[in-house]
Formats: C-alpha cells, structure tokens, sequence
C-alpha cells in the first residue's frame, strides 16, 4: 500500500542505540519500492531550479541517495569514500566521531575547480561527515552550493557547521 508522506516509510526504534535515542531507520525506506521512488523524487524535487556541475556523496548511503539524482539529472557522481578504499591519487581530511575520528577521501581529478557541488547524504545529524565532505571539495577548487538529505535530526544542530543551504526532505525535532 503506497503511504502518503515519506515520513510514514520510516521505522522509528525507541530506545536504540541507547535508552531515550529514537533511531530513525531509513532501510525501511529502500526496502521499499514505493518508499524507495518517493524518497528520491523529493529530494530531487527540494534541489529544482539549484544550479550544481557535480554531486558528491559519501560513503555509502550518500551513494544510494545520489547516484539516481545524479543520474536523472544526468550529472556526474563524486565518490567519498574511507580512507584506502579509492585506487588512484587522492586528498583526505579526517573529523570527529562520537568516539574517536574517521578519514575520508576523493580522487584527485572528481571535482574540478570552478566547479559547483551539490553533496547528497541520507542524515545530518551533528554534521561531521557532510562537514568533512565540504572541506575535501573546497580543497579541490570545487563550490559547494547545496546540502541535500533525506533526513535532518534538528536536536544535534547540524545544520549550524554548514555554511551553504541545506534541504532536507524529513526533519525531526529530537536527535
């Protein structure tokens, strides 16, 4: 039965990873051919008419969420990947993890400078990744000139570390 907000194809787990979280699962979503369909016209449709040369997205449900905008749009993708994932010369740049950092990397030659960059994740929640995502951009020349998610997690703040827009397709008010 097809649902009528994409709200509604989220699995909400209270108390998970940790009592008082309410874990907002999007496999629901892509487990789902109707949900799946909604979730990426949407976020198409909150970037129409945003003048972007390239998306990115990181590792890994920013690849599920922007290689089929990419492709409808019919734009180029930029991988983000873990650090030692990409085989040829890459730039990196690592941030915080609740516990402990990460690294992440982009070839060399996938953006280039001048270009404009629309990044695409599935969450912004405290804005680690996407934060770290826009600085590997910006070192290769690039312009960011869009966040786009399927879900904001507005309690986490976000938002507050990206300076460009940020379109958000479901928003919660907790974390």
């Amino acid at each position: 039965m097809i649902k009528e907000r994409l709200e509604d194809y989220v699995v909400s787990i209270p108390d998970f990873p940790e009592p008082g979280i309410i874990f907002r699962d999007i496999t629901s979503v892509l487990q789902d051919e109707d949900g799946l369909h909604m979730a990426i016209d949407e976020m198409q449709k909150l970037v129409q008419g945003l003048e972007f040369d390239v998306i990115a997205g990181a590792e890994s449900r920013g690849f599920i969420f922007g290689t089929p905008i990419a492709y409808n749009l019919h734009k180029p993708f930029a991988l983000v990947r873990k650090k030692g994932k990409l085989p040829r010369e890459t730039i990196e740049t690592s941030y915080e993890l609740e516990y402990g950092t990460a690294t992440i990397e982009m070839h060399k030659d996938s953006i280039a400078p001048g270009q404009k960059v629309l990044v695409v994740d599935d969450l912004i929640a405290t804005g680690g990744t996407l934060e770290a995502t826009i600085r590997l951009v910006e070192q290769l020349g690039g312009e960011v000139v869009g966040v786009l998610v399927l879900m904001e997690l507005q309690g986490l703040n976000g938002r507050d570390k990206i300076k460009c827009p940020v379109y958000s397709a479901i928003k919660y008010e907790g974390k």
